[in-house]
Formats: C-alpha cells, structure tokens, sequence
C-alpha cells in the first residue's frame, strides 16, 4: 500500500502545475530551417560561393545569377566573391561550363531580428487591443512576427495573432480580439517572437489587464479663441475623437498652454508692476509642465494669458475613471487675446504692463487717442503713430495726478499754516507805536513851590499836547 504524500509534495504540486501553465504559452521562436542548397548571407558582409571542390580542367567556370525575375552573367571562375550583401543580392546563383550546369545555389542575406519590446494599448472600451514595437532597421524579407494571448493561470490554448510591419512607422503591429464580455480586470500574458532564416528572438511576456492598457486617441479639432474686451483671457474649444463614444464613457481632459516667444510650457504668475516692462524682462524661468484643473468638458477659459501675444495650446485625454493612461497631446493649436482697436501697440518691443482691474484680470493699457495730435494741415484730423515707449495705463495716471495734487494741496497748507503763525508772532513782539498804548496821569503831584505868583490868574493857552491841571481839578480829586 503506497503511503499519502507528505505536506512538502503537497505544496509543490499546485507550484508546478501554475509553472506549467507559464510554460505552455511559450513558443518555440528559432531560425526556420533552411532548405538544400541554400546559403545565408549576413546583410554588409562578405562571402565566397564555390562551385565544385575542384575547378573543371575542361573548360571555364561560368557564374549567372537570377534575381527579382531577371538574369544576368557575372564572372568566370570556380569560386565568385561577393562583399557587402545587400538584401538585393538574394536570388540563384548557377555556374555552368559551356552548357553543362555543374552547380545551383540559392543565396539568402538576412540578419537576426531585434528582441522585440511589446507594449499594448486599447483607444476605447468598445475597441480591440493594438500591441505593437517599434524596429531599429528594416526587417529582412521573410521576417515572421507572430504574438500568443492567454488568461493567466487558466489551462487553455494560447490565442494566436499574425503581426504586420508598417515601414513608414517602423513599427510591428499586432490585434488582438476581444471577446463581448471579458472582464477589464482579468490579467492576461501576451508573448511575442520575431523570427526569420537568419535566427529568432522572443520578447519578455507581459501581464496586461484590459483596463490597464485603455489610452484614448488624442483630441480633435482644438482651437483657441480671443473674448472680446478680455485681454488676458483665451477660450479653448475640442471635440471627442472618433474612436470614443461619449454616449458610454466620457473623458476628462488636461490643456497646456505658452506664449509664443517660449520654447517650452512655462508657469506665468502675473504680478503688480510699478512701470512698463518688456515680455524679456517678464520671462519666467522654466518650471514643470503648467496643466490645468482636470475638466469633464470639451472647452475652457484661460484667464492669465500674455497680452497681444499669441498662445499655444495643447489638450489631451484620460478615462474619466482614472483608468489606463493619458492621451497624446494633440496638435497644436494657436490664438491671441483679444486686443482694444484703440490702442497701439509697439512693434519694436512688446511689453506688458499689468495692473489689476475689477474682474480679477491684468493689464490694461492706456487709450492712444490720449497722445492724439492734431494734423498739420490743420484738417482736425489726428495722425496716429506707433511708438516705441510703453503705453502707460489710465489709472496709473489717476494716481500719479491725485497724488501730485494731494501733494501740492499739503504743501500750500503747510506754507499757509507757518506763515500766519510768523505773523502773529510779529505782532506780539513788535506794536506800531501809539497803537494799544494809553498815558499814564499821575495820582499825586509834587507840591508846588511858593513864589509871588497870585493864586487866582486868568489860564493862558495851552500849547496842544500838553495837560495843565489846576488847583481846583487836584482839590476836587478828593486828595
């Protein structure tokens, strides 16, 4: 009686049957085989066709060759020596002595394939996987590229799928099928081999999900339009592209933008400017990619573009659940902001002068009907030239001019202020002479001297001015 397996067996048979599912999507991926009388030849080298081990006595060796349905004599000789194939260079080669053919041979240049290095992807969810590599150099003629499609740790035979080159591209391509119902989140193993009669070359398998490989087309008609009275601001249009059904799933998108003088996409901040600079003075350094806020619909506004400069704008795509990978960028598309027919703007140095307004935007540039001159003819026309000096804006105008007024209006106060207080002052210190100022009339008076001088005389005029007081106005002063 046979005894049960131990644990340790027990273990390693659910390990070999898994290794053995990963083994039976491989394929054998050599060399074909080549047929009799048929000689490889690596594509630039070079090589020696014989044709007998030893060289007829009886005659000359005589070599034709026919290729691409046309033949031709190359040389005499048992051995003929060919440098630098080319893959024209296959066809027979024959050598012949008078009309006797002594040997046939059939001459094959070809080089081994590149390993490929697949990568696969899916425009939609309603569409087929395309998996696909690219190729350094043009495939030798006869080149088999063949790729198998399996559910992974599922015992069942491999799907085969026939690949194609695409010379323009460079690139083999390969389709595969997608059943009505197949789960997104099912791994499958994709393997690859590149054969022909110079050797073979399998690719690494790869483990792909069918929600893993979802990359929409990029898209479409993008184009950018100015907003009237809005000099910062751009309106972004696009559509769907043909290969995804908004009916089912919808895209989110991400838009790209940069002035025109800029290489690359650059970040721009506005900020407030105390005069006119120039966009070379204003030229942010280079920073990661400027992307904006994820959309779910197929416009959007830029608020801070450059004034009276042209945008490129770019747009691409994403699963709306975040599934897979981005688009490609889409095709260029260009616009520039709208710009008020009144101003002028200079031709010899672009600038930017930006202050905010009340909608939260930058830049405003002064009217050029400000700088209007009279003709000089006198015709009451004005001559409207550009100039090579910054525009300044209205308001900062208003500012300067208020503030210049408030100036001289503080300064004239103060002026008036000192000066009534110098005045004043002066009054207090010096008085014009008689003004405020009253005689002084004595309380007592010295007594008089005794002399014959009769007490009661007549009053004799008085000089004007001077004040005689009598005895009668001293006693009566009740003193």
């Amino acid at each position: 009686m046979a005894r049960p397996p131990g644990p340790l067996l027990l273990l390693l048979l659910p390990l070999r049957f898994l290794l053995h599912l990963a083994g039976a999507a491989g394929r054998p991926c050599g060399p074909a085989g080549l047929p009799r009388d048929t000689v490889l030849g690596r594509l630039g080298a070079n090589i020696t066709l014989t044709c007998q081990d030893e060289e007829p006595a009886n005659g000359s060796v005589l070599w034709q060759v026919e290729k691409q349905g046309a033949a031709g004599q190359l040389a005499e000789g048992n051995m003929l020596l060919l440098r630098q194939l080319r893959y024209e260079d296959s066809g027979h080669y024959s050598c012949s002595v008078g009309s006797h053919l002594l040997r046939s041979l059939r001459l094959l240049v070809a080089e081994p394939p590149e390993t490929p290095q697949v990568s696969c992807y899916r425009r939609s969810h309603d569409k087929d996987v395309l998996c696909e590599w690219p190729q350094q150099k043009k495939p030798s003629p006869g080149t088999r590229a063949m790729l198998w499609v399996r559910r992974r740790f599922v015992a069942e035979n491999a799907t085969e799928q026939r690949c194609r080159y695409f010379s323009k591209a460079r690139k083999f391509l390969c389709r595969l099928k997608v059943p009505p119902g197949t789960d997104d989140t099912k791994s499958l193993v994709v393997s690859t081999c590149v054969s022909n009669s110079a050797g073979g070359s399998a690719g690494k398998d790869k483990i792909i999900t069918l929600s893993s490989v979802l990359r929409p087309d990029p898209p479409v008609n993008v184009t950018v339009q100015a907003l009237e009275k809005a000099p910062q601001r751009l309106r972004v249009n696009w559509s769907y592209p043909p290969s995804w059904d908004p009916r089912f799933y919808w895209l989110r998108f991400q838009v790209r933008y940069r002035p025109e003088p800029s290489p690359t996409f650059m970040e721009v901040r506005p900020r407030l400017l105390a005069r006119p600079l120039s966009l070379a003075s204003l030229s942010p350094a280079p920073c990661p990619l400027l992307q904006v806020d994820q959309v779910m619909t197929t416009w959007l506004d830029i608020r801070d573009a450059w004034r009276g400069t042209r945008h490129v704008v770019q747009v691409r795509a994403k699963d709306e659940f975040g599934h897979g990978t981005w688009s490609e960028w889409s095709q260029e598309a260009v616009g520039t902001p709208w710009t008020d027919p009144w101003e002028l703007t200079s031709e010899m140095e672009p600038f930017s002068s930006q202050v905010p307004t009340e909608d939260g935007t930058y830049g405003v540039t002064l009217s050029p009907r400000l700088f209007e001159e009279d003709d000089a003819n006198g015709a009451g026309g004005s001559v409207m030239e550009s100039s090579t000096h910054p525009v300044a804006s209205p308001y900062a105008f208003l500012v300067t001019g208020g503030s210049l007024l408030l100036g001289i209006a503080l300064f004239v106060g103060i002026v008036v202020r000192y000066r009534q207080m110098w005045w004043t002052s002066g009054q207090e210190t010096t008085k014009p002479e008689g003004e405020g100022q009253h005689m002084l009339v004595p309380l007592s008076l010295p007594p008089p001297t005794l002399s014959d001088t009769p007490l009661l005389s007549h009053p004799a005029p008085s000089a004007p001015g001077v004040l005689h007081t009598t005895q009668a106005d001293y006693s009566s002063s009740g003193q």
